[in-house]
């Protein structure tokens, strides 16, 4: 089976489980930044660090959302 693209992990975002894990590049469409704004915010707190699985950096579905739905930095984990 082959990855979803951005757009398509976008479009169904909101159908993943919370335990889902999503890439920078999700992230920073979700926020409407580019890619280094997400890692600058994440320096500067705003945005909550991902977790590593292996080399890949990945952040929780269920904590973007509610960072999202509040309006407020994500909750690091």
């Amino acid at each position: 089976m082959p990855a979803k693209t951005q757009a398509e992990t976008l479009a169904s975002f909101n159908d993943l489980p919370d335990e889902a894990h999503v890439d920078v590049r999700v992230v920073g469409a979700l926020y409407g930044i580019a890619t280094p704004t997400v890692w600058r915010r994440v320096r500067d707190g705003s945005i909550a660090k991902p977790r590593k699985f292996g080399a890949s950096s990945r952040w929780n579905v269920g904590e973007l959302r509610a960072a999202l739905a509040t309006g407020t930095t994500a909750e690091a984990a």
